[in-house]
């Protein structure tokens, strides 16, 4: 009975969870501007139409130039605050690594608010630069999150091996410890693209005149003939996540069987 109960439950919430994903590509190639049953017809047209649209485009240019950025700059700092927090003891340690995980649990909007505050004060006017701080704030935690446990999987044996046959601890570390840990690095940045390129929140408050891609999805349900473009725009932008998390998750995995860690299933 027990276990009817918890199945029912799972069931209810996944279907709860997913369906709005699911109805999204439905919607995507009806043929009608109103969102609502019974469909009129399979049509495409939708899709076509984000070809067109010139803001869709430098939009989508913004999203990319700072979701490449802040998923370089954040994997960058996880390489770094993973391995010294893995490798080294010094003092505070838990206490300024607890600081940097900070941002995993605290509301975006707190964040978004505080550090507009913050560059307002300082007089750095509001561009794509300050988005890319903003994201890189809110990504690293998730970098470091999957890049330590690559770091805590390594057999330091390894490094010693490599002090031994003469190699200084910069040479060790690129010959020896960057390719074992390469394919975490490559699931920091595909898991750190994907949480910038959604990344609203940040965006909204330090863009300034330059639009994002979630923004311009926004600003566009003010208009219902747009709907449907935007429906399909989100149709692509799901598969394109799902590619994404798919390829990381693929990465961590053989990470993990090339370091002979053991897995947790799933990334954090």
């Amino acid at each position: 009975m027990k276990g009817g109960w918890f199945r029912g439950y799972t069931i209810f919430y996944l279907i709860f969870l997913y369906a709005p994903i699911v109805l999204l590509p439905i919607f995507a190639f009806n043929n009608a501007t109103t969102i609502a049953f019974p469909l009129n017809g399979f049509t495409t047209i939708w899709f076509s139409k984000l070809w067109d649209d010139p803001a869709l485009h430098h939009a989508l240019k913004n999203s990319l130039i700072i979701g490449c950025s802040a998923a370089v700059i954040s994997t960058c700092l996880g390489i770094f605050a993973s391995r010294a927090s893995s490798r080294y003891a010094f003092p505070f340690k838990t206490p300024l690594m607890g600081l940097i995980m900070l941002p995993l649990v605290m509301p975006d909007i707190i964040l978004a608010v505080a550090l507009l505050t913050v560059l307002l004060g300082i007089g750095m006017p509001l561009s794509l630069f300050t988005v890319i701080l903003g994201h890189v704030l809110v990504c690293t935690p998730f970098s470091i999150a999957i890049l330590s446990a690559a770091f805590q999987s390594l057999d330091q044996s390894l490094e010693e091996a490599a002090y031994d046959l003469g190699e200084t601890p910069i040479s060790a570390f690129r010959l020896v410890i960057l390719p074992l840990v390469l394919p975490g690095i490559i699931s920091s940045l595909l898991i750190t693209f994907t949480i910038s390129l959604d990344e609203f929140i940040m965006a909204f408050f330090l863009a300034g005149n330059e639009n994002t891609l979630p923004v311009y999805i926004f600003g566009q349900f003010r208009f219902p003939q747009n709907v449907p473009v935007i429906l399909a725009l989100g149709t692509i932008l799901v598969c394109l996540s799902i590619a994404l998390l798919a390829t990381a998750e693929y990465f961590r995995r053989r990470g993990l069987a090339k370091t002979g860690g053991k897995d947790t299933g799933g990334f954090l």
